[in-house]
This record gives C-alpha cells, structure tokens and sequence, in this order.
C-alpha cells in the first residue's frame, strides 16, 4: 500500500493547481467519451455509469473507496440524492477538501483502508482508481499482488450486506515496453508522480475477485483515457504561465511530462483501463 507521505505527493499539491486542468469537479480518473467529446460531460458519464453497475439508488447506503477531492460523493450527493454516502481516503489535502464542500449525506474519513471499520455495513460500494495503490512495485515483483487484492475484496465484501454490488474503475497494467526510452519513462512517473502505487493486471483482479464477488460486467476504455490525458495535457498548458508562476517552472514541466507519457502509454498499450460491476457473493 502506498504510505501516507506518497498520497501526499501524489495529491498534496493545493487544489488549485488540479482544478486548473482536471475541473472545477477535480475528477483524476478516465472518462467516458460513448457521446460526446467535452471532458466535463464525459466525466459525468463516467460516474452514471459507475452508479450504474454499483446499482445505487436513492436509499442505498454507498461506501466510495478511495475518494479523492469528492466528485463521486457530490454526484451522489446533489445529482442523485443519495442520502447516506461515505467515503475513505488516505490523502489528508482530499479529506480537508471535502469537509470543505459541506455534502449534504456525505461523511468521510481520512484512513487507510486496512484499517477502516465502518460502524453499519453498506448495500452498495464504489471505487475509482484507487486499488493502483493498493500493491507497491516491489510486492509486485515478488509475487505478493495476488494475496494483497484478494485481502482488498474480502474487506469489502465485509463491509457490505447480502445483495450488495460493486462499481470498481481502474488502470491496468497490459503490456511491458520494450523500448529503452520508455522503460526510463515509466520508472520515472512511478517515482516522481505516483511513488508506492502499481497498476494490477487484469488476470489479478479475476483470480482475486473470489470467492468474494461474481464478476457481472466488465468494460475496458483505453483509447477514452487516451482522450482524457489529451483534455487534461491541453487544459495544463492552457494555464502555463499561471502555473509557473504560482507553482514553479518544475511542476509544470512535471506534470507536461507525466501526461505526454501517459498517453503513450495507453496508446501503446502498455496500460489500459477496466471497469467492472462486482456482484456479492452471499
């Protein structure tokens, strides 16, 4: 699991710097572009069809598992009247942010998720691109991922009541570059931007799942990341000199050079991205 000093330098820069290209809803996740091109509509079409598969309704009682500044939680919140969401995340400068916000229903709580231990089990989870850090590169590579994501999907069938479903987005580690300038690259982003995380790969997270979850839908979207990362590298230059100058001439070439990678990467399929609806096996 990535340490609480990583989150923070994966996500400790203010809020203001993210919201300058993510958007005022500070989504850091893949959008979904099945009908439009605009970023904002893609990302709340991401999160519809998240709902979608976690089978949330308006009475159900949701954990969001990794949720960062809080956009899942206020699409639950305001655009479907959820009255009893919750979310974790380990990063204090995402916890502080959402107690900003004042969602009405929400409670949050700033914890690793091996030790959080909700008071009442819920009908229904969510978790958007948190699960990357849930293995270091090194338990990877010693053969330790397996029993780690299986540890994760039997706290969350802990945490939920018979019948339960589950909306899980994230990265996937799909193929090892071969070129010498990309293994650097990689190595690079992993260090610099999201030291301590390791995307699983997909055979993982199938072996993994049970004997906890049935596995009801599953929907890769790696060219919609692709198109994300182009938003979000437009929207980081688009502000250049704003962010040069309130943040410094290192971060932004950072960032530029962690979203020029990215894409790349998605684009030569080194990663790809997966989105499952998870039933509970009872």
């Amino acid at each position: 699991m990535s340490t609480a000093a990583e989150i923070e330098i994966s996500y400790g820069v203010s809020p203001d710097f993210f919201r300058l290209w993510l958007g005022d809803a500070l989504h850091y996740t893949c959008a979904v572009f099945d009908d439009t091109d605009d970023l904002d509509e893609a990302q709340r079409a991401k999160l519809a069809l998240i709902h979608e598969y976690a089978g949330i309704r308006p009475d159900t009682r949701v954990l969001d598992i990794g949720c960062g500044w809080g956009g899942n939680l206020a699409y639950l919140a305001t655009e479907r009247q959820v009255k009893d969401a919750h979310g974790i995340t380990l990063s204090r400068a995402q916890h502080a942010e959402i107690e900003r916000l004042n969602l009405p229903g929400v409670t949050v709580h700033c914890v690793d998720y091996r030790d959080y231990e909700p008071v009442e089990r819920f009908d229904a989870l969510t978790s958007i691109c948190m699960i990357e850090h849930a293995c270091r590169p090194e338990q990877v590579r010693t053969g330790e991922a397996l029993g780690i994501l299986r540890g994760f999907f039997r706290r969350a069938w802990e945490w939920t009541v018979p019948g339960a479903s589950f909306g899980l987005q994230h990265v996937l580690y799909d193929r090892v570059p071969r070129e010498s300038a990309d293994i650097r690259e990689m190595g690079w982003l992993t260090d610099r931007i999201f030291p301590g995380g390791a995307a699983p790969r997909m055979e993982d997270i199938v072996h993994a799942v049970g004997p906890y979850w049935e596995i009801v839908r599953l929907r890769t979207r790696r060219t919609d990341y692709t198109r994300t990362l182009g938003h979000w590298r437009e929207r980081l230059r688009r502000n250049e000199k704003l962010i040069r100058a309130t943040w410094g001439d290192e971060l932004f070439a950072d960032y530029d050079r962690y979203l020029t990678f990215c894409m790349r990467a998605f684009e030569q399929r080194y990663h790809s991205l997966a989105q499952w609806s998870l039933r509970r096996i009872d």
